[in-house]
């Protein structure tokens, strides 16, 4: 009799636990075209979406496709990896929304890594806002990626809009992208990459190995919300090309440091090269990089800003430039 009592407790018990086992979080979870939202998101059940798996991955997991397909708009709260490991195109199309939208505000030091993705804000006339926006959070490691064809109005328009406020450093890295076709072309509005940080956030971002092309502006860093921090932004092995506006702008209207600087890049067939636009605090260099074929000037600068080169680019075939180019510090 007491054996058979402490096999029912037992049973009593795995039962008792058995809602809360369900219920646990996985570090690794599985997305498909052919999934369901309601599955655990194991390899064998899979989920639908990113939406579907995110609340079954355990912070600092990863969520990774099985096959190609289109998985949804998401937003991220907590450290997370969304990613395409060569299963085959895995698409977010939107219209009308942000693709990817990272918002860890309970978490300082959340880092999250989007790799492989391809996130298009569909066909003219969807209007769709941002194709990845970051809002807070520590880090954004975007790789390997394509994003497309976003262009709804201001303050939207964005295929990278890093904006965060919080008064820490943050950090973006985008690597090995290719991101066109977003703002509203023919206006001032939008950019394949804008960073502006708002308080007194310190971000520092690589633009490394990337293709950014055919937006309103190429990059812009733009220390106009500051109250304090700083913008360091490096573009490295890059093209910046065929931008309606600027292909890198540098720009604030006040006194916190905003500094780009350009390296073994093209920026070319731009409307304008390179833009800077501030205070003496609003820097852009340039060194090693060719700029060519820009219809407004290689270079425009204006106010107190410093535009400036190493002394070994190639400038040639551009429109009127504007302002001074300065030199910068000697080659060590």
């Amino acid at each position: 009799m007491k054996k058979t009592g402490i096999v029912f407790a037992l049973i009593g018990a795995c039962l008792m636990l058995a809602p809360n086992l369900a219920q646990a979080q996985a570090t690794r979870t599985w997305i498909s075209g052919v999934g369901d939202d309601v599955n655990p998101c194991s390899r064998t059940a899979p989920c639908k979406t990113f939406a579907g798996a995110i609340s079954k991955t355990a912070a600092g997991g990863e969520i990774d496709t099985l096959d190609p397909g289109g998985f949804g708009a998401v937003t991220v709260t907590k450290a997370m990896t969304l990613a395409d490991e060569g299963a085959g195109e895995a698409g977010i199309l939107v219209a009308g929304t942000n693709g990817i939208t990272v918002n860890c505000a309970t978490d300082p030091n959340c880092s999250v890594v989007i790799r492989g993705l391809v996130i298009d804000g569909g066909p003219v006339g969807s209007n769709s806002l941002n194709g990845i926006r970051f809002v807070a959070g520590r880090s954004l490691t975007i790789e390997n990626c394509a994003i497309r064809n976003f262009t709804g109005g201001a303050p939207n328009g964005y295929g990278v809009s890093f904006q965060p406020s919080a008064s820490q450093t943050h950090y973006l890295t985008i690597a090995h992208t290719t991101i066109n076709q977003s703002g509203a072309i023919g206006s001032n509005n939008g950019a394949g990459v804008l960073v502006q940080p708002s308080g007194s956030a310190v971000v520092n971002a690589s633009i490394v190995n990337d293709v950014i092309t055919q937006n309103n502006i190429g990059v812009r860093a733009d220390g106009s919300n500051l109250t304090g921090g700083g913008i360091t932004v490096n573009v490295s092995d890059s093209a910046v090309t065929n931008n309606a506006n600027a292909g890198v702008a540098s720009v604030s209207t006040n006194t916190n440091p905003v500094t780009v600087i350009v390296s073994n890049s093209q920026v070319t067939g731009n409307g304008v090269g390179l833009n800077a636009n501030g205070t003496n605090k609003t820097v852009l260099r340039v060194g090693y990089s060719t700029v060519s074929f820009n219809s407004g000037g290689g270079y425009k600068q204006q106010n107190a800003a410093i535009i400036s080169s190493y002394g070994n680019n190639i400038f040639s075939d551009n429109g009127a430039d504007t302002g001074t180019l300065s030199t910068s510090p000697g080659l060590q």
